[in-house]
Parts: C-alpha cells; sequence; structure tokens
C-alpha cells in the first residue's frame, strides 16, 4: 500500500513537473529550430489567426500616434492618407505572416524577400523611419492620390529597410539567453534580441503541455 501511494505522488509530481516545465522545454525547441534554421518547426508553432491581427493593429496603432506628432501630414493627407496607409499595412502583413513566409525568412536567417520588405516598409512608415520633407512633397503633388504617395514612399523605405536588415542580419548577435516568464497559468513570454532588433513573443498553452506563439510584439 505505501509502495502504491509512493509511485502515486511520484507520478502527480512528475506530471506537475511536466505541466509546469514544458513552455520552457517549448521555448528551447524554437531556439534549437531557429538555430539550425528549421524554419518549418518554427512557422507550424504560430498561431496566424491571432498573431496577424495583433501586428496589424501594433502598426495601425504606430502610424495614428506619428500622425498625431506632425498634425501638417496628417492635415494634408487627410482621411485619405490613413485609408492607404492602413490598407498598406493590411496588405503586408498578409503577405508576409504567413507560414510559407516565416519559413523562408528562418531557413535564410534574414535575407529580406519581397513580403520581408514589404513589412519592414511598413513598420518604418508606422513608426516614423520616414524623408517628412518628402512625404509631405508627395502630399502636395499627388493630392488626389493618396495610394501613389504610400506607394513611393514604400519603394524608397523598402530598399532602405532591406539594407539595414541585411547588415542586421550579418554584424548583430542573437540574445544567448532570452528572458522567460509565465505571464499566467497559460501564458507564457519569452523576451530577446534578433539580429539586433528587440523582440518578444507570447505563448499560449496549446493543451496540457504543447504551446503556440499567439502574438509578437514589435521593436
Amino acid at each position: 500500500m505505501k509502495k502504491l501511494i509512493s509511485l502515486l505522488i511520484l507520478l502527480i509530481v512528475i506530471a506537475i513537473a511536466l505541466y509546469a516545465g514544458s513552455p520552457y522545454y517549448s521555448a528551447y525547441q524554437l531556439k534549437n529550430a531557429y538555430d539550425a534554421k528549421e524554419g518549418a518547426s518554427i512557422a507550424a508553432a504560430i498561431d496566424y489567426e491571432q498573431v496577424r491581427p495583433s501586428i496589424q493593429t501594433q502598426l495601425t496603432d504606430d502610424f495614428a500616434a506619428t500622425m498625431r506628432e506632425y498634425p501638417l501630414v496628417a492635415e494634408l493627407g487627410g482621411d485619405a492618407l490613413k485609408q492607404a496607409a492602413d490598407n498598406f499595412i493590411a496588405q503586408a502583413v498578409d503577405g508576409a505572416v504567413t507560414p510559407q513566409n516565416v519559413e523562408r525568412l528562418i531557413d535564410t536567417q534574414g535575407q529580406a524577400n519581397t513580403a520581408t520588405k514589404q513589412l519592414a516598409a511598413a513598420w518604418a512608415i508606422a513608426s516614423n523611419q520616414v524623408d517628412l520633407r518628402g512625404l509631405i512633397q508627395d502630399l502636395i503633388i499627388q493630392r488626389g492620390d493618396m495610394s501613389a504617395v504610400i506607394e513611393n514612399q514604400t519603394q524608397m523605405v523598402m530598399q532602405k529597410q532591406a539594407d539595414e536588415i541585411s547588415q542586421q542580419a550579418v554584424q548583430s548577435a542573437d540574445s544567448d539567453k532570452p528572458t522567460l516568464s509565465y505571464c499566467g497559468i497559460n501564458c507564457f513570454m519569452i523576451s530577446g534580441q534578433v539580429k539586433g532588433y528587440p523582440l518578444t513573443v507570447e505563448m499560449a498553452r496549446d493543451g496540457l503541455v504543447n504551446w503556440r506563439i499567439v502574438d509578437v510584439v514589435l521593436p
């Protein structure tokens, strides 16, 4: 009887250890997959239906904040500029945050393809990494076509961002020891640096011991 009780206690302890330690093991697996350039493993761990809208919301909110800093640009562009920017952000997120593109990006360790360049351009435009003088000139010249304004700025920013991404991929190191922490019983955070950019990933429990990436906080 005592042996049975001891066995039950041991099984309970093991179950608790597996339950509590599962996100750390998942993070370990993701890090190994990244280091080994196994993009398919990371792509399969992402819940795209949650990650896509989160990234899109972050970018549109950042763009709105940028416009509040420059009332002249907001006045010249009006709602048409906001709508054109929001449309471009949505298009960039939909094109870049896919299993195929994530796999390709991890496999090549940061080599910028067209979808990634567009997302980088969307991030740059949203976070005020643009030529403000050029943007104002475009707004004046293309008064009736805000899509043309965004297109012109996008082409300029895309090449700049592609060059920066390539340089960061070569020159910048990743975090050797990212910060790992629970944010709830079914919530786990991974924070570190990837190619010189700070990045925070949120995972959610999927079953008892499996975890999926449900959010990515942009720098």
